[in-house]
């Protein structure tokens, strides 16, 4: 009896491993982002990895297994960033230029966002930056965050907007002092 057990235990473990190892790697860049360390980002995926295995049973599938797992791992995020405060990397708000005046090819606003996603961790709280980099660097959809983040499709595109006007107050006050110093 123990040995079917066991054996059944195995085989969950690896029908799990497949559906989620898949997303790994993309979940702990988004961590990273979410973080701002690689450290940090390593023990919210386990912590991630940790959740859904215990969730799986009440997956319901309404929902893509990556947009699930990205709610898990944002979700973890968001209590870290809570329970931790501020992050520990100054970082210079004049890096986020792109962030609020994005190029119009998707792919260079991708691209500029990522280089430059430093500077949004400083100025903006942790539900705006979620927004922000579910939207705007993982190409979910408005819908897709606010299932992701338990908001509406408003509170989302709302939240896009006010990161978009946190992240530009941040880099005109940054170039204020410049000219002040």
């Amino acid at each position: 009896m123990r040995v079917i057990a066991l054996e059944h235990a195995r085989r969950r473990e690896r029908a799990y491993l497949r559906l989620v190892e898949p997303h790994r790697a993309e979940l702990r860049a988004h961590c990273r982002r979410m973080l701002g360390s690689q450290d940090a980002a390593e023990d919210a995926v386990q912590e991630a990895m940790v959740r859904a295995w215990r969730a799986l049973p009440r997956f319901a599938g309404r929902g893509s297994i990556r947009s699930w797992l990205y709610r898990i791992a944002t979700n973890v995020s968001l209590d870290a960033m809570r329970s931790r405060g501020r992050w520990a990397t100054p970082v210079d708000p004049r890096l986020g230029d792109e962030l609020v005046d994005p190029p119009t090819d998707e792919r260079e606003w991708r691209e500029a966002l990522q280089l430059t996603l430093a500077a949004a961790t400083d100025a903006l709280p942790p539900t705006q930056l979620a927004v922000l980099i579910l939207r705007a660097v993982s190409g979910f959809s408005a819908a897709e965050t606010a299932r992701i983040l338990g908001m509406t499709v408003p509170a989302v595109n709302s939240a896009l907007q006010r990161a978009r006007a946190n992240l530009r107050a941040a880099r005109d006050s940054s170039s204020g002092d410049e000219i002040a110093a």
